[in-house]
């Protein structure tokens, strides 16, 4: 099955166009490897991509052709996305002063290691 109509489906995304374009950005990954929008998805695939918010991890249990409702969708995957993290946590990462100026290579450094980007 297609990973962006199953990305519809599931309803983790709003629209299959949002998946697809999300997929051709290259941001989406199936068992580590970048999927394209008409890339198969299989039962037990571990699906990843990263959110505004979080990196979202998915693994496939059931393939779905057809769009369903939210509380069939839900069985159709096992989230093991970690925590959105509070307004706090949130507003803590990466803040800069109004008119610092661009960061220096330290801070952007800082700034990467509490986002928990690699580098």
């Amino acid at each position: 099955m297609r990973i962006d109509i199953w990305l519809w489906a599931v309803r983790l995304f709003k629209s299959r166009s949002v998946a697809a374009s999300t997929l051709r950005s290259g941001k989406v990954r199936i068992n580590g490897t970048v999927a394209k929008p008409a890339s198969q998805v299989q039962v037990g695939d571990r699906v990843t991509w990263r959110d505004p918010l979080r990196g979202r991890i998915v693994v496939v249990r059931e393939l779905l052709p057809k769009r369903v409702g939210a509380p069939l969708a839900v069985k159709a995957y096992d989230d093991q996305s970690p925590p959105v993290p509070t307004r706090q946590e949130r507003e803590a990462v990466g803040v800069r002063e109004r008119g610092a100026g661009r960061p220096t290579k330290k801070e952007r450094r800082d700034i990467d290691k509490l986002r928990g980007r690699r580098r």
